[in-house]
């Protein structure tokens, strides 16, 4: 195969706009996947922008708090058709999983005491319990190159399961402590692994090495203000227009945890959990490995199990009355959803021209990595408190272990890690493995 030659033509609007609705449908795999995906069509088949050049922008994406993949793909938006490019391209990321994902929960709270829903869900939840300690093993075995970052898990992870220090307070800790550690051990804090610079090359791309930087590229002092100012009153305005209560707490819960979502979605999930089962009780423990289960099987980021979250909680608490809870249910849906996304475009929007504007090494990176480090201790935890919910269903705070052990749930979970750990299965598929398992061993016994 040849390499071409000649540079392609510029994509119109409509062109673009196809390829990101089409994106949104198929973005399965998690943030590794979708970024596989939009590397292989946008770099290597369509070449609307070079290796080199989706690398340092996904370097900077990955500095950020929020979902990577879905911020890349409004910095290449962005990059390709000014601002309204990379809202349409970030937002036809999320919206075919928003519509997924509240027709699904519909599904799941309607008929979740049907036999069937329930054998699926018997065999879900012990992936999910596999999963998520897979996700543990996978960041840290990048992470934590030293013992220093082995400290800074093993001390978050204590923090949040001895002492329930909430989430935001772990991260600004390990941030500072890793400030620190940069200046006075810089070798313990080097960023290592990641996604680097590449020498791979697929013929000449309409954003290459070299393009000159277009108009709407270039750093403005006047620009940036006027984009805080803006998406600061966007939020205000939106928050403002909600009504006291449960969605204007869900308003305002959200933009935190857009805020604190470093290390990927699994790392706020504690987060999601403490505020949205202990502190506003919109949903129970089981929901929400349950919902994290609807999560991994829809397409878009992992995150948007806060749209689960948030139906769940306008359901349960009849925001519109009883008689329209699909409606409270979507709409509480796509509030958790609007305002956990709204801050990652004014990340790429505001912060995407600084980063043109130099393409040299992103600097100050030590804090990242102590953060870095302290979620896979975060992670860690959240795999034990799943494996609570699921081996002992009846157990308490008071009584941890009280009722029968599922052992079947337990030889799954097992059975799930060694699949995805030592076989390098694919997610989807250990989840429907299990899901059938489940459902057979939960309506063999009612057959018999």
């Amino acid at each position: 195969m040849t390499t071409p030659t000649e540079r392609p033509p510029h994509p119109s609007f409509a062109e673009a706009f196809a390829y990101w609705l089409k994106l949104g449908f198929i973005s399965f795999g998690g943030p590794a996947g979708q970024i596989s995906m939009m590397h292989q069509e946008l770099v290597e088949k369509r070449r609307w922008i070079s290796e080199r050049r989706f690398l340092h922008a996904l370097n900077y994406c990955m500095l950020l708090p929020g979902p990577e993949a879905q911020q890349l793909a409004v910095y290449i938006g962005w990059m390709l058709h000014r601002s309204w490019g990379g809202i349409v391209a970030g937002t036809l990321f999320l919206l075919p999983s928003l519509f997924i994902l509240i027709g699904l929960t519909w599904i799941y709270i309607a008929f979740g005491d049907v036999s069937f829903v329930q054998g699926i869900f018997n065999g879900i939840k012990p992936a999910v319990v596999a999963i998520v300690l897979f996700a543990a093993w996978r960041i840290g075995s990048r992470a934590l190159k030293n013992r220093v970052l082995w400290a800074f898990s093993a001390a978050a992870f204590v923090a949040i399961f001895v002492f329930h220090v909430p989430f935001p307070y772990i991260v600004l800790g390990a941030g500072i402590l890793g400030f620190i550690g940069g200046r006075v051990a810089p070798d313990k804090f080097r960023a290592g692994g990641g996604h680097g610079a590449s020498d791979k090359h697929f013929g000449p791309a309409l954003i290459d090495d070299d393009t000159p930087p277009p108009a709407h590229v270039k750093f403005r002092p006047g620009r940036l203000a006027m984009l805080v100012v803006l998406f600061v009153g966007l939020w205000a305005l939106a928050l403002l227009a909600l009504p006291d209560g449960t969605l204007r707490d869900m308003g305002e819960f959200f933009t935190k945890a857009a805020l604190v979502t470093f290390g990927g979605a699994y790392a706020v999930l504690p987060y999601v959990y403490q505020g949205g089962v202990e502190t506003y009780q919109w949903l129970t423990g089981p929901q929400m490995i349950d919902g994290l289960a609807l999560g991994e099987t829809t397409p878009g980021p992992l995150i948007m199990v806060v749209a689960f979250v948030g139906f769940v909680g306008g359901w349960t608490h009849a925001l519109f009355g009883p008689e329209a809870l699909f409606w409270s249910g979507a709409a509480a849906a796509t509030v958790a959803t609007f305002f956990t996304f709204l801050p990652s475009y004014l990340f790429i929007l505001a912060g995407a021209p600084l980063v043109e504007a130099t393409h040299g090494d992103l600097k100050f990176t030590a804090p990242l990595t102590g953060i870095t480090a302290a979620v896979v201790g975060v992670v860690v935890n959240l795999a034990v408190f799943f494996a609570w919910h699921v081996l002992w269903p009846e157990g308490t705070d008071a009584a941890p272990f009280a009722g029968e052990f599922q052992w079947f749930a337990a030889l799954l979970s097992v059975a799930a890690f060694i699949a995805l750990w030592k076989y390098k299965m694919d997610i989807l598929k250990v989840i429907g493995a299990c899901a059938a398992l489940g459902l057979v061993y939960t309506l063999v016994p009612v057959a018999g």
